[in-house]
């Protein structure tokens, strides 16, 4: 990797879905280690409430920016809050809207703008200038996509959910092949359960197959906490690894899957029966 590694004491870092859940987590963690973090999210009220709390703590580090950042006009707001240039951008917005095949257009498009195209503005704005930092000798910079395990296998009940944390997951993995040699140290983060409000939600809704793909994250592996999966991309980042899985078993599947994946498929039929009986 041409340049040096983006250090995280004294970074300028930016957090996308930042008023709670996996997005808060990291920008208590990059606090802790040293960084400038500027919390982003859609949820104004939400957002001040947890801005206020890391304040208490870690004083003018914390800067918040309410607003959309899945657009190219939201994205260069949401980097003008920061102290300086940004060293280090957490893809973390997302959303898990659209069941079945009843998912609707709307489903599919705000699916597709905050889990998918989000990222690429993101990168648009941020990747020339790290790579003109790298080229003089700098540390570049970093970009860490929260995906989901449902990028490496798949998400029963929302198909919205899972063909866009696929996408995510294929756009890190393309920046990485294009420019991780230059620079731009990628991480793809792909956690299976984590105990945020969007899990909550998802076990408690109306909808048959929002219910459904909660009960399969969850029967698949043990939920755990927000700060797990942002210690777990960190330390990923500091070793210069693409991908940080913090359900290690994720890894073993994944790999069951392309050894044979016909038999894979079967496999999720069987899943998903007993899930739905």
């Amino acid at each position: 990797m041409a340049g040096q590694r983006v250090e995280v004491a004294g970074a300028n870092a930016v957090v996308t879905g930042a008023a709670g859940g996996i997005g808060a987590a990291f920008a208590r963690v990059l606090l802790e280690r040293g960084a400038h973090v500027v919390l982003g999210d859609l949820d104004a009220d939400r957002l001040a409430a947890t801005a206020e709390g890391l304040r208490a703590e870690f004083g003018d580090r914390v800067r918040l920016w309410a607003g959309d950042s899945s657009t190219d006009a939201g994205v260069a707001e949401l980097l003008a809050v920061a102290p300086g240039p940004v060293d280090l951008f957490v893809a973390n917005a997302g959303v898990f809207r659209g069941f079945g095949l009843e998912a609707t257009d709307q489903d599919w498009a705000l699916s597709w703008q905050v889990n998918v195209l989000a990222h690429v503005a993101a990168a648009r704005a941020l990747v020339p200038g790290w790579l003109d930092a790298s080229s003089s000798g700098g540390p570049g910079g970093a970009f860490v996509s929260v995906a989901s395990a449902a990028g490496l296998l798949t998400q029963l009940g929302s198909p919205t959910y899972s063909a866009t944390k696929h996408a995510a997951l294929g756009f890190a993995e393309w920046l990485a092949a294009t420019y991780g040699d230059q620079g731009v140290q990628v991480t793809a983060v792909c956690p299976m359960g984590v105990r945020t409000a969007m899990l909550e939600e998802g076990e408690t809704s109306e909808q048959p197959d929002a219910r459904l793909g909660m009960r399969s994250v969850v029967s698949a592996g043990e939920p755990i906490d927000a700060r797990e999966v942002a210690e777990v991309a960190l330390e990923a980042h500091e070793a210069g690894r693409f991908l940080a899985l913090p359900h290690p078993e994720v890894d073993r599947m994944q790999q069951q899957k392309a050894a044979d994946r016909d038999r894979w498929i079967s496999g999720m039929q069987r899943f998903r029966t007993s899930l739905e009986s």
